[in-house]
């Protein structure tokens, strides 16, 4: 049973960065493609990026573009959610997931069959 572990959370201010980390347990996750979801108070659940198994296909929603990077190190079991130029609007809980297909819709939390239990990101004005 995989298990996803989310870390990296925490206090800042806004222009301010934060790499969060999503650690695999229970088994690989070279056969999962992750993704990374946010939800602020009052506000349904959304799809901020999202990467396939290998690592060769990324997307990203388009108010985190050119912010946000996602990567992974399946040698390490752990992928990566690296944010910069932070605002106050990216407040919220941030989970990675894990599905075994990538698809296009990847942004979208159909699907995804394992949860992490969310890691908690405040950004101050």
């Amino acid at each position: 049973q995989l298990q996803l572990v989310e870390s990296g959370g925490g206090l800042v201010q806004r222009g301010g960065s934060l790499r969060l980390s999503c650690a695999a347990s229970g088994s690989t996750l070279d056969y999962y493609a992750i993704g990374w979801f946010r939800q602020a108070p009052g506000k349904e659940r959304e799809g901020v990026s999202c990467i396939s198994s290998s690592g060769g296909s990324t997307n990203y929603a388009d108010s985190v573009k050119g912010r946000f990077t996602v990567s992974r190190d399946n040698a390490k079991n752990t992928v990566y959610l690296q944010m910069n130029s932070l605002k106050p609007e990216d407040t919220g809980v941030y989970y990675c997931a894990a599905r075994v297909l990538y698809v296009s819709t990847c942004l979208r939390p159909n699907n995804y069959n394992y949860w992490g239990q969310g890691t908690q990101v405040t950004v101050s004005s």
